[in-house]
C-alpha cells in the first residue's frame, strides 16, 4: 500500500492509543483504578512500538536501550514486575501530560488574539525589548511550552529581518531569541504545566508543588534579571549609527487575552487542588484538555466544526508529535529502568551523602543536570535515573521542596545550554547558526552568572535551615 495511504492510517490508530492511555491514566491518577494502570501500560508499549519504525534513528536507539534495560531487570532483579510496572507508569504519564499541553498549544498557537499579543512584544523599541521578550517568553512558555520560541521567535526573525543593515539585523535577532529563549527556561523553574516540574515532583519524596513554588519562582525571577542584566550592561557596539525606533505595533490591551488564560489556568488549577487534594500534575492533565476544548468550541462558532477540530487534533496533531514522544517517553522509562539496575550495585542502599555539606549536596543539581545535558542526557533521563538513587532530602536535613527548586533551576539551564534540547535547535535555527553556539557561546555568561547566584541562595537558605 502506497505510503500516502498508510500514513493517516497509522495516525488514527496512533491517536487513539494516545487518547485511551491518557484517559487510562487519569483514572489512574483520580481514582486509582487499577484497570486504568493496566490499560495505560498496553497503550503506551503499542504506541511506541508502532511508531517506532517512523521515529528518527537517535528515538530508535532510546527504545533499543529501553528493551535491553527491560530484559536485564527480568533477568536480574526478583522484583521485576513491579519495576516494570514503575517504569510504564512513568511512560504513560510523560505521554498523558505531553498530550495535555499539547492540546492547549493547538489552539494558542492559531489563535488571532495570541499573535497579536507576540506581535506587540516583539516590535517594542530597543530600550523595553528584552524584558517585554523574555517576560512575554516566560508567559507564553507556560502556555505554548517549546511553542513559545516558534511563535515569538517566528515574530522576532520577521520583525528583524525587516532591517536593511545586516549587521543590525543579526543582532537584533540575537538578543531578541536569547530574551524568549531565557525567558522559557526560567518557566521551567516552577511551571506546573513543565515537566520538569512535575517529573520533579513525583520522584523527590515529601515534595508538592505548592511547597517548591516560592522557592522555584525565586530562581525563575534571578534567570530573567540576569539575562536582562547582561544583555542591559553588554550591548553590541555598532559600527554605524544606531537604527530609528519604530512604533510597537498594538497596544497594551492586545496582553489582555494571554493574561486572562494565565488567570483562567492557575485559578482552575489551583481550585482543584484545594479542593481534591490530588497532585498538580493529576490536576493539569485533566483540567487543562478542558480549557482547550473549550477554547476549541469558542472558536469554532458550531458543534459541527468542533467536532471536525477535535477530530483533527487527536488524529492528526497529536500522531505528528511521535517522535518528539517515544524520545520523551523512552527517556523516562530508561531513567526508571537504570536507576532500578543500578541500586542493587550500591548494595542495596542509596548513595551515602553523609559525608558531604549540605550545602554542596543542594547545589550539586545545579551544575550536575546542565553537565549531563551536554553528553546528551535529557533532564527527564538524568533526574529519572539519579534522583531515585539519593537518601530522601529531610534526612540530609534538607527541604525536600527546597532540592526539588534546585533540581529545576538546573534543569532550565539545562535547556538554556545543551545543544541537543528544543530550545538551542530552535534558536540555532532561526539565528542562522547551531545549537552548539547557542547553548555554549550566547549562554556562556548567562549561565554561569545564573548558577552562582542561584548557588549563593541555595547555600543561604541551607544556613537558614
Amino acid at each position: 500500500m502506497p505510503a500516502r495511504l498508510v500514513q493517516p492510517v497509522l495516525d488514527k490508530i496512533l491517536g487513539a492509543l494516545l487518547l485511551v492511555t491518557g484517559v487510562a491514566v487519569i483514572l489512574r491518577e483520580w481514582i486509582g483504578s487499577e484497570i486504568g494502570a493496566a490499560v495505560a501500560a498496553i497503550g503506551l508499549a503499542a504506541f511506541v512500538l508502532i511508531a517506532m519504525p517512523f521515529a528518527h534513528w537517535s528515538r530508535q536507539a532510546f527504545v533499543v536501550i529501553g528493551l535491553v534495560l527491560a530484559g536485564l531487570v527480568v533477568a536480574f532483579l526478583d522484583d521485576w514486575p513491579a519495576v516494570l510496572e514503575k517504569a510504564a507508569a512513568q511512560g504513560a504519564f510523560i505521554s498523558t501530560f505531553f498530550i495535555a499541553l499539547a492540546s492547549l498549544r493547538t489552539p494558542a498557537a492559531a489563535s488571532p488574539a495570541i499573535e497579536r499579543c507576540g506581535q506587540f512584544l516583539a516590535s517594542q523599541p530597543p530600550g523595553k525589548r528584552y524584558l517585554a521578550l523574555t517576560i512575554g517568553g516566560h508567559l507564553f512558555a507556560l502556555i505554548l511550552n517549546y511553542g513559545s520560541i516558534t511563535l515569538l521567535g517566528g515574530l522576532t526573525e520577521a520583525i528583524a529581518g525587516k532591517e536593511k543593515n545586516e549587521e543590525i539585523r543579526e543582532i537584533r535577532n540575537r538578543r531578541m531569541l536569547l530574551a524568549v529563549q531565557r525567558g522559557l527556561c526560567a518557566s521551567l523553574c516552577w511551571s506546573p504545566l513543565a515537566f520538569a516540574t512535575a517529573i520533579t515532583t513525583s520522584v523527590i519524596a515529601g515534595s508538592s508543588w505548592g511547597g517548591v513554588a516560592p522557592y522555584a519562582l525565586l530562581f525563575a525571577a534571578i534567570l530573567i534579571f540576569v539575562g536582562w542584566a547582561l544583555d542591559t550592561l553588554y550591548k553590541p557596539k555598532l559600527s554605524g549609527p544606531a537604527p530609528a525606533r519604530k512604533t510597537p505595533i498594538g497596544s497594551a490591551r492586545d496582553l489582555a487575552p494571554l493574561l486572562m488564560l494565565l488567570v483562567l489556568l492557575f485559578a482552575g488549577v489551583g481550585i482543584l487542588e484545594y479542593l481534591t487534594g490530588l497532585a498538580i500534575i493529576a490536576i493539569v492533565m485533566a483540567f487543562v484538555p478542558l480549557i482547550s476544548i473549550g477554547w476549541i468550541a469558542y472558536e469554532a462558532g458550531n458543534l459541527p466544526e468542533t467536532l471536525r477540530r477535535l477530530k483533527r487534533l487527536s488524529l492528526v496533531e497529536f500522531p505528528s508529535y511521535r517522535s518528539e514522544l517515544v524520545l520523551l517517553v523512552m527517556a523516562g522509562v530508561i531513567g526508571t529502568l537504570g536507576a532500578a539496575l543500578i541500586q542493587p550495585l550500591a548494595s542495596g542502599h542509596s548513595v551515602d551523602l553523609s559525608g558531604l555539606p549540605v550545602w554542596l549536596v543542594l547545589i550539586a543539581p545545579v551544575f550536575i543536570v546542565p553537565l549531563l545535558g551536554q553528553f546528551g542526557m535529557n533532564p527527564i533521563l538524568s533526574v529519572s535515573m539519579l534522583a531515585p538513587l539519593l537518601p530522601a532530602p529531610a534526612s540530609l536535613g534538607i527541604s525536600p521542596n527546597l532540592f526539588v527548586a534546585a533540581i529545576t533551576a538546573g534543569w532550565a539551564l539545562a535547556g538554556a545550554t545543551s545543544p541537543f534540547t528544543a530550545t538551542t535547535l530552535l534558536v540555532g535555527r532561526l539565528g542562522h547558526t547551531n545549537a552548539l553556539t547557542v547553548g555554549l557561546v550566547w549562554n556562556r555568561a548567562f549561565t554561569l552568572w545564573v548558577m552562582a547566584v542561584v548557588s549563593v541562595v541555595l547555600v543561604v537558605f541551607a544556613g537558614l535551615s
